[in-house]
């Protein structure tokens, strides 16, 4: 079957979407490389699948739940996830000589206390904090209830509250506790 072309009103909305599916993509796998990787290949899949866009939905939590698909195919696909080591993120700062902002620290702070999260936290912290969304639009998705919703950011916000406060135990000292 020909693949028929999506008319220019979707192809528009696709090109309006994408400075936020590109924000999501690079809050979720650190990497500005693999985050455009990401967002490629949501929107190669909006395009072939356009037929299968509901108009009555939003289209940015279609193409986010797009991405998170094809993020969590990647994951299987790699079978590893790496996190960006706060070291590392200054040095590629200090090479692109962005805008570090009034906080340089806190913002590492922050990126690696993200990273530490596990990716069941961290995405609906970013698609709520982040992106907006409501949580019934995060959790349409990531394609879980709405309480999970809830509960995982929650969660997550104890912990990163925890990592930036400086109160977050590494896993070896929770082990050392228990044994003396």
């Amino acid at each position: 079957m020909p693949l028929v072309p999506a008319p220019e009103h979707f192809r528009q909305q696709l090109i309006s979407a994408m400075p936020r599916l590109r924000r999501y993509a690079r809050s979720l796998v650190f990497d500005t490389g693999v985050a455009d990787d990401l967002v490629q290949t949501a929107l190669e899949r909006a395009l072939q699948r356009w037929r299968q866009f509901d108009p009555q939905r939003e289209l940015l939590v279609w193409l986010l739940s797009i991405a998170h698909n094809a993020f969590l195919d990647g994951l299987r696909r790699d079978a590893r996830f790496t996190v960006v080591d706060p070291q590392d993120a200054s040095d590629r700062q200090d090479v692109l000589q962005a805008d570090a902002g009034v906080d340089i620290g806190l913002r590492l702070d922050l990126v690696a206390a993200l990273g530490r999260l596990s990716p069941e936290q961290r995405e609906p912290l970013l698609l709520v904090t982040l992106e907006q969304l409501s949580y019934a639009e995060c959790a349409e998705v990531l394609g879980i209830p709405i309480g999970t919703v809830m509960s995982r950011i929650s969660r997550a916000r104890v912990a990163l509250r925890a990592a930036l406060d400086g109160r977050a135990r590494s896993p070896q000292a929770a082990v050392l506790r228990r044994v003396v």
